[in-house]
């Protein structure tokens, strides 16, 4: 287990790039946490350090956004908040984008538990009372 804290948002991007720092090749990360913790917030961070200059929000709609890096790599960035059903989730062809070697980033991962491959990472933020995230990382 690897903790990176989260003091405000004027210090994310370091924490962003801590993690970038940690994961190594590791490409699937499901992010979990209560609502407002800070899941797409964070996501965009990381983003934005590997360089990826267009909008980047949370999919909450369109389940799926895909944003480019600065060097052309694809990120992969899911909510699958209104997802019912893992079949839901086959339709959108979630799996093709599990095993596409790209980044894949998670929110609300819990709603399609069964498909997520062997070798995700699971990722906790937790907001803690002075307002600080705890993100952690389960390598």
């Amino acid at each position: 287990m690897v903790k990176i804290e989260i003091d405000s948002l004027d210090n994310i991007k370091t924490a962003a790039n801590k993690f970038l720092q940690i994961i190594g090749d590791r490409k699937i990360f499901a992010l979990n946490g209560k609502m407002g913790a800070g899941k797409t917030t964070f996501i965009k961070a990381v983003c934005e350090c590997l360089g990826v200059s267009e909008t980047i929000n949370s999919p909450t709609f369109s389940i799926v956004n895909e944003y480019s890096t600065s060097d052309k790599q694809i990120i992969y960035h899911f909510d699958f908040y209104r997802i019912n059903n893992i079949e839901e989730a086959m339709e959108i062809g979630v799996e093709e984008y599990l095993y596409s070697g790209q980044l894949c980033f998670l929110e609300w991962s819990e709603n399609i538990a069964p498909l997520l491959p062997d070798d995700y990472v699971a990722v906790e933020i937790t907001e803690q009372d002075n307002g600080k995230r705890i993100v952690e990382l389960n390598l």
